[in-house]
């Protein structure tokens, strides 16, 4: 009843460790309709696998939904974007899946700027965020009321849903996007099964984890987290705005506080867009009635905390909604496991008041999408002693022992008393002061010396 066949080759694939290739096979069937033997050809197909070294057809059924990959990213915030956009510039089939086609706002990063910005034009995306974002220029170090330096500063403040939102826009047409929510993943030392909430279903060889805070999909893996600091600090943000509406006198500025008992550990200011954005770190437990006293009456609150910061910013007042996010510190165990790796948040958290949280993601997608998945998919297999490789990454390593380190030393010399912790504090202060006192030296003499006002008031520490 068969008279040859049409072959429609679709892409190649891996199945236990065998290289494939997925076609469509129609097959002309011609159905006698009439005693007479008039019919008419009709096609039938199946979904068949063509094995680079033998002439044989492995019949696969076809699966609903089904999508083949290299690389299936679950999560598409700030870590899973950027892999996206960086696999997809490289031309690595990849699929991006998450539940938020446009990611939705988010309380999370709101500038980058120091050792984030090398790393972040090593993904090759910086151009595309600059963009987006408001640049400093200079930022005002200030404490006690006292302006004590004016610093050339190359801080970009831009909030965390327009910067996933702009290197989500670099992500190439080729790498898919899967808007869905990840109900279950099968993993193994050969492919990958994601089944989405839909029902649908993707086999990948390498499944990236970038799916932040969210524990429920880790768990059905074996894998877990030990919280080493709960709420470690928080973060809270608000707009700022003089009375008159006017610009402020500053472009940036960083206030420090006046004493170890106000539990803080520094205000920031920085343009986003035509706002001040204000970023308040502070050390307290998640139920301090001090926090709905900053929610509830921002302004007084804000004040009675730092009761010399009106003389830099004169009369101001927060404008909008106040942002409360806490943090805790924590890492992740049972997470070398084969198909499967996990980046950002999802590996391990960082405090946002040390301000390491984009040198993890930075570092690690970089060094996982440059280095490690190329070298992996030129090798058969996805072995937990592959993937291990990029858990020991010595920049990886570096950059995660930085940032506990840091999130670990702001909050002793913020908070803690005795006589060491006061002198560091003390300490700090006065090398501040003397930068500032010393930077107009260092400036050509066509620029204006800094302006170090300074305020008679009663200092404490």
């Amino acid at each position: 009843w068969t008279r040859g066949a049409i072959l429609t080759p679709a892409r190649c694939c891996e199945v236990k460790g065998e290289r494939l290739i997925q076609v469509r096979v129609w097959f002309p069937v011609f159905l006698p309709l009439s005693p007479c033997g008039r019919g008419e050809r009709i096609f039938t197909g199946f979904q068949g696998l063509f094995a680079n070294s033998a002439a044989m057809i492995a019949v696969m059924p076809q699966t609903r939904g089904m999508r083949i990959t290299d690389i299936a990213i679950v999560g598409g915030g700030l870590a899973g974007a950027t892999a996206a956009a960086m696999l997809g510039r490289a031309g690595i089939d990849a699929v991006l899946i998450d539940p938020h086609r446009v990611y939705p706002p988010d309380f999370r990063c709101e500038k980058l700027g120091g050792s984030q910005l090398p790393l972040l034009r090593k993904t090759g995306l910086a151009e595309a965020v600059f963009r987006k974002t408001s640049h400093d220029r200079e930022v005002w170090i200030a404490r006690f009321g006292r302006l004590l330096d004016k610093k050339p500063s190359d801080q970009y403040g831009i909030l965390y849903h327009d910067l996933v939102n702009a290197i989500r826009d670099e992500i190439p047409a080729s790498t898919a996007f899967v808007e869905a929510k990840v109900a279950s993943i099968a993993t193994s030392a050969g492919r990958q099964t994601i089944t989405l909430s839909d029902g649908e279903q993707i086999s990948a060889r390498l499944v990236v984890l970038a799916n932040g805070l969210n524990l429920g999909l880790l768990k059905t893996l074996g894998i877990t987290r030990q919280v080493t600091s709960p709420c470690h600090s928080i973060t809270i943000g608000f707009d700022l705005a003089t009375a008159n509406r006017k610009p402020f006198a500053f472009p940036a500025l960083t206030y420090y506080p006046e004493h170890a008992s106000h539990h803080m550990a520094y205000l920031t200011l920085f343009p986003v867009g035509a706002a001040m954005r204000a970023n308040l770190m502070v050390y307290r437990p998640v139920d301090d009635p001090w926090l709905r006293e900053m929610r509830d009456r921002p302004d007084a609150t804000l004040h009675a905390l730092m009761p010399h910061l009106r003389t830099l910013t004169g009369d101001s007042a927060v404008n909008g909604p106040v942002r409360i996010r806490p943090a805790d510190l924590y890492v992740t165990e049972g997470y070398r496991q084969a198909g499967i790796v996990l980046v950002g948040d999802a590996f391990a958290t960082s405090c946002p008041a040390a301000g390491t949280g984009c040198d993890k993601v930075f570092t690690d997608v970089e060094r996982l999408c440059s280095v490690y998945i190329p070298a992996w998919l030129a090798s058969d297999g996805m072995a937990a002693d592959k993937i291990a490789a990029f858990y020991d990454d010595p920049a990886k390593r570096a950059c995660d022992a930085m940032s506990a380190a840091k999130a670990w030393s702001l909050r002793a010399v913020s908070i803690e008393r005795g006589a060491v912790w006061l002198a560091k504090r003390w300490m700090r202060f006065l090398f501040r002061l003397a930068a500032g006192l010393l930077r107009p030296l260092g400036n050509s003499a066509s620029r204006e010396p800094a302006d170090h006002r300074v305020v008679p008031v009663r200092t404490r520490t």
